[in-house]
């Protein structure tokens, strides 16, 4: 048999000697993340709506709508994951994996609504600014940038980074850190220079900030659902490493898309010439090399070279 056969096999390949059901089931990590993350920024957006229309400030008004809608967002990440980690049945043969590209969609349109509500407002309120309590204002701003790095830091670990799910949940708690920022700095330069507009100013580019990180997020949910080549295979290195393995002289028919935020696919047709490897041990190389690669769900079909 081949050498590799007796091999450590890769993880990817295990996946693949499942049952059925199961080989297209999402793998999720712990959900702490998402438990805290709702926790700690619900009660976040409470303080800050609370301080921002208590103190008259239209920017922090805008970090907690920001922040509220990524609670719901969080929430739909953190359903659509768990829902992803049901096996497949007969109906949803896939599974429910892209669930979470869903949410990845549904997350990035309600970070657009959130920003149109704070530019306009932010607009609106230039022409008659409203005195602001700077204090009060900095310290739930303060709030948010530790709450929110903290949160973020819940994310970073794990190898989680590569599943868009929680890449977007990731960047949106970031993105919430760095408004945060910005709408402390405002609160104390109107504390020292007594300039209210400064705070519609900046709730207008907290909205622009926040509509650009929207619009990111948008763009990559689409390419995902539009079964692109997902973030971080490179076609062109897949290819090559099929034709690599011993044996396989063309390839052809080659797809590859995300089955979820976290999972990619692959199917192909390897044409390979008489001799050499079996064909158990030539689709064993093959798939070694694809979950190498990052494609944990691959299937080949094997053809003979053309002259036979």
């Amino acid at each position: 048999m081949h050498e590799h056969a007796h091999a450590d096999v890769h993880p990817a390949v295990q996946i693949q000697r499942l049952p059925h059901p199961h080989q297209h089931q999402h793998r999720i990590g712990s959900p702490a993340a998402f438990r805290w993350s709702v926790i700690l920024n619900s009660a976040l957006s409470g303080l800050q709506l609370v301080i921002g229309f208590g103190f008259g400030s239209l920017a922090l008004v805008g970090d907690a709508i920001h922040n509220l809608g990524d609670v719901a967002g969080l929430l739909f990440g953190w359903g659509a994951e768990r829902l992803s980690a049901r096996p497949a049945t007969p109906r949803f043969t896939y599974g429910f994996g892209r669930s979470t590209q869903l949410a990845s969609l549904i997350n990035a349109v309600l970070i657009l609504m959130a920003a149109a509500v704070v530019i306009v407002e932010g607009i609106q309120r230039l022409g008659s600014p409203v005195e602001i309590m700077g204090l009060p204002v900095a310290v739930a701003a303060a709030l948010g940038v530790v709450v929110n790095l903290l949160s973020a830091r819940l994310f970073s670990g794990g190898g989680h980074l590569h599943d868009l799910n929680r890449r977007a949940a990731m960047v949106h708690l970031l993105t919430d850190a760095a408004v945060s920022a910005a709408v402390l700095v405002s609160a104390l330069l109107v504390m020292l220079t007594g300039w209210n507009w400064l705070d519609s100013a900046t709730a207008i580019g907290v909205g622009l900030a926040v509509a650009w990180s929207g619009a990111e997020l948008l763009k990559d949910s689409l390419v995902v659902l539009l079964d692109a080549v997902p973030p971080g295979i490179d076609l062109e290195a897949v290819e090559q490493a099929l034709r690599a393995v011993p044996g396989v002289v063309d390839v052809h028919h080659l797809h590859v898309w995300g089955m979820s935020t976290s999972q990619s696919a692959l199917t192909a047709h390897l044409q390979r010439s008489p001799g050499g490897l079996s064909d158990m041990a030539l689709l064993h190389e093959a798939k070694e090399e694809l979950a190498r690669l990052g494609i944990a769900h691959s299937t080949l079909q094997l053809e003979p070279a053309p002259e036979e």
